[in-house]
């Protein structure tokens, strides 16, 4: 006859929250969208893209993040400087 191998409860140590996503779905296709689009060279800054052509990888996210906070999408709030005097 085998015998049962005792099973000890683990105790102790922290459990890990469930991971919740900072940024939703949307925000990541919107940012997919603007990065194509940068490397591609057809992604412009400004109002309707009236600016000039857009060249760091960090302006084109902050772009992507913005149209899809525009369209509802799940994105933290922007950071707002504060203004010294």
């Amino acid at each position: 006859m085998a015998k049962k191998k005792a099973t000890r409860k683990k105790t102790g140590g922290r459990k890990k929250a469930a991971s919740k996503r900072k940024y939703g779905k949307a925000a990541g296709k919107s940012v997919e969208r603007a990065m194509k689009k940068k490397k591609k060279g057809t992604l412009k800054s400004g109002r309707k893209g009236k600016g000039g052509k857009v060249k760091s990888r960090e302006q084109a996210i902050a772009i992507g993040l913005s149209e899809a906070r525009a369209n509802g999408a799940k994105v933290p709030r922007q950071k707002s400087s504060s203004k010294k005097r």
